[in-house]
C-alpha cells in the first residue's frame, strides 16, 4: 500500500511562492552543492540539481521512493505539468475542475481529477507500495483535511516572504502532527518530515 506524503519547499513563514508565484530563493539549495540528485535524462528535462552533502542522501532517498505525484491545476499551469514527466516518480496526476488543455501531450497518461480523494486513490493504485507525493498548496491541504495524508514533509528555507501562496493552502481547521521523524540541517535548508497524527 502506498504512503501519501504532502511535500514542498517553503519559506520560514510558510509560503511556497510569493504573491507573484515566484519562488525566489526557495530553490537555491537545489543548486548550491556538488552532489547530483538525478540521472542525465531527468537533468535534461528539469535542471542540473546539485545539492550539498548534508541533503543528498535524504532527498535522493525520498525522490527515489516516489511512484506518483499529484499537483493542483495552479502548479500544473505554472510548470506546464512538467511536460508530463515529473522530477520524481513515474506518474503525474492533476487535481482540477477544468479539463486537460486541448492538445497538451495527447500521448501522456496524465489523468485530471476534479476530486482530491479520487486523485489520491488513483495515485495509490499507480504507485503500488511506493510513495504518492502530493504537492503542498490547495491540493495538498484538501488531501490533509480529508485524512488522506500520512506524512507532511517540508524543506524550510531561511527566508521570510511576508505573503504569498501558503504551504497549507486554504486549510481552516487544526490538524495535529507527531514529532518529526526526519530533521536534517542542510546547506540553506532544513528538511523536516512529520507523521500525521491519526
Amino acid at each position: 500500500m502506498a504512503t501519501v506524503i504532502m511535500h514542498a519547499v517553503a519559506s520560514l513563514d510558510g509560503y511556497i511562492a510569493d504573491r507573484n508565484d515566484e519562488v525566489g530563493p526557495l530553490f537555491e539549495w537545489y543548486f548550491n552543492g556538488d552532489r547530483k540528485l538525478v540521472d542525465e535524462e531527468s537533468e535534461d528535462r528539469h535542471a542540473p540539481f546539485r545539492v550539498s552533502e548534508k541533503s543528498v542522501d535524504y532527498v535522493r532517498s525520498f525522490w527515489g521512493t516516489i511512484g506518483a505525484t499529484i499537483q493542483g491545476r495552479h502548479l500544473f499551469d505554472i510548470t506546464n505539468g512538467w511536460e508530463a514527466k515529473p522530477p520524481a516518480g513515474d506518474h503525474l496526476l492533476v487535481v482540477s475542475h477544468r479539463p486537460k488543455p486541448d492538445g497538451w501531450h495527447p500521448e501522456a497518461d496524465v489523468p485530471f481529477h476534479d476530486d482530491v480523494a479520487e486523485a489520491v486513490a488513483d495515485a495509490e493504485e499507480r504507485a503500488g507500495d511506493r510513495v504518492v507525493a502530493v504537492c503542498a498548496g490547495n491540493a495538498g491541504a484538501q488531501a490533509l483535511a480529508l485524512g488522506l495524508v500520512d506524512y507532511v514533509a517540508i524543506d524550510v528555507v531561511p527566508v521570510i516572504f511576508g505573503a504569498g501562496k501558503p504551504y497549507f493552502g486554504g486549510i481552516d481547521a487544526q490538524h495535529l502532527l507527531e514529532d518529526p521523524d526526519v530533521v536534517i540541517q542542510g546547506d540553506r535548508v532544513l528538511h523536516l518530515r512529520y507523521p500525521v497524527r491519526r
